[in-house]
């Protein structure tokens, strides 16, 4: 499918995820099958101020297409942040998250609280827009509410300023991760819009995303914390919308050496002592349902180095069984 200029040579998506989306977990998600990325969430205020950590979230995913994704609510303010953001990063297109159901974002009128004031969001489409010249797209939620679905009309806003895409996260913002997508409020938005639409919410495996896929009819599909700790599942989604065999996870070995892989590219990226902290959770998710880890994940939680990180990843490949589980 085609986002605005920009040819996407797959249906998969790594979702945007605070903490979680650095450049190198982007990177190897992408080597494995993702066909587009997005970078964690960046503050347009602090860009616009200049924040140095907030420049160094926005490398550029060397493989697919990577876009920039920035928050707030003033279009002006915005509008500038979406020319840095490019700046620094070189993306390939604007993301404006109008979804994140955090409270100290949302409450802030950030994020999904953007969906309780459409006018102010349609602006910040139009004001981006005019400042760059690259594909702008939307991600935003089900509504604010039960009591307040409105994702369909909010969807049509954006088309008609301008957006590119609209990606749909099938849940309210009160809902926050609980509950079942709305897949069907997908499909609803998909039916009005002209541009395409991305489907979040629930896609955990490949049955999982051939249904979600046949449910809304999105154009492409959004897979969140189903990757943590299992970049593969983007070749699982792949194969199966493609009606093809699904590809057994590799041995454990290999998994640990993608692992080891992400984490010396953050090391690259940052630096030692950050990546090994982050490495934390990052190699605890990657021995998920690997029996007798527990031991590797307590030594895990306690890194400081990659040397140390090295030294667990060879005690894992030595001592645990390689045997794969369904996810």
């Amino acid at each position: 499918m085609k986002l605005g200029n920009l040819v996407i040579d797959g249906m998969t998506v790594l979702a945007p995820m605070a903490g979680v989306t650095d450049y190198a977990f982007r990177t190897v998600c992408a080597e494995l099958g993702a066909a587009l990325t997005v970078t964690e969430m960046v503050s347009s205020r602090a860009l616009c101020y200049q924040d140095k950590k907030s420049v160094s979230l926005l490398g550029k995913t060397p493989k697919g297409i990577c876009g920039a994704q920035i928050f707030g609510n003033d279009p002006a303010v915005m509008a500038q942040a979406a020319k840095l953001a490019l700046q620094h990063s070189g993306c390939d297109y604007i993301d404006l998250n109008m979804g994140c159901p955090m409270p100290k974002i949302a409450g802030s009128g950030d994020g999904c609280g953007l969906m309780k004031e459409p006018m102010l969001a349609a602006d910040i489409v139009s004001a981006v827009k005019d400042a760059v010249d690259v594909p702008v797209t939307v991600k935003c939620r089900k509504g604010w509410d039960k009591g307040s679905v409105n994702v369909v009309e909010f969807a049509q806003l954006m088309e008609a300023r301008g957006a590119d895409a609209i990606c749909v996260h099938g849940r309210t913002r009160a809902q926050l991760y609980s509950g079942v997508a709305d897949w069907d409020i997908i499909r609803a938005v998909k039916q009005t819009l002209q541009i395409p639409v991305i489907a979040n919410g629930d896609i955990v495996s490949g049955e999982k995303a051939v249904q979600c896929r046949k449910r809304t009819g999105a154009d492409l599909l959004m897979v969140g914390r189903a990757a943590f700790g299992d970049p593969w599942i983007f070749a699982e989604i792949n194969a199966a919308l493609r009606g093809e065999e699904i590809p057994k996870r590799p041995p454990l070995a290999e998994r640990v050496d993608v692992a080891l892989r992400q984490f010396e590219l953050a090391a690259e990226d940052k630096n030692e002592r950050v990546a090994c902290l982050e490495a934390r959770k990052h190699f605890a998710w990657y021995l998920r349902g690997v029996p007798y880890a527990n031991y590797y994940k307590e030594k895990i939680s306690m890194v400081s180095s990659l040397e140390e990180i090295r030294a667990i990843a060879a005690g894992v490949k030595r001592d645990l069984r390689d045997e794969r589980t369904d996810r």
